[in-house]
């Protein structure tokens, strides 16, 4: 199993505050907008992947995986191939375990961009494609239950597509 990437160092600077669900962006899937929850019940993150393919790379196992970056569509699918740090059993919000890949994703939250520790799971039929948990969390954010958005959001036009043709 592979140590996750270490948390940044904020200790000098001041939490940056994030509503109960924020817009983010995956710089390394070319993604600028993507909604995502805040959720500090969960350990990790998680992203809507799928047709996820491992494969070997110098005895790396690395997977191959899509994602949908918009809310009730199939629409722009962007791919991405990273190494898997591990396996994790994770108990969805329903009660069920199941076996997930984790890979180190960088994400961009209100305007900071972290690395952190994202599993790939089947989060087609959830509210939200993406979750933030407490892993990305302590890296200094501050949630604020009663804000949504607080990091910004895109143009109108963009917030239209996400809720799909």
């Amino acid at each position: 199993m592979s140590t996750p990437p270490a948390p940044e160092s904020d200790a000098d600077s001041p939490a940056t505050v994030v509503g109960w669900r924020e817009w983010v962006a995956l710089p390394q899937a070319g993604v600028d907008w993507l909604k995502a929850k805040i959720d500090t019940g969960a350990r990790s993150s998680a992203i809507h992947a799928f047709d996820l393919e491992a494969y070997d790379v110098d005895g790396q196992e690395w997977v191959r995986f899509s994602i949908h970056p918009w809310q009730r569509s199939d629409e722009d699918v962007a791919e991405l191939s990273l190494p898997v740090l591990d396996r994790r059993e994770v108990r969805s919000s329903n009660g069920q375990v199941e076996q997930r890949y984790a890979v180190a994703m960088e994400v961009t939250l209100a305007g900071r961009t972290i690395t952190t520790v994202m599993t790939l799971s089947n989060r087609d039929e959830m509210g939200f494609r993406m979750l933030i948990g407490r892993e990305a969390l302590e890296r200094g954010f501050l949630v604020d239950a009663a804000r949504s958005y607080a990091g910004g959001r895109p143009r109108r036009a963009v917030r239209r597509k996400n809720w799909g043709k």
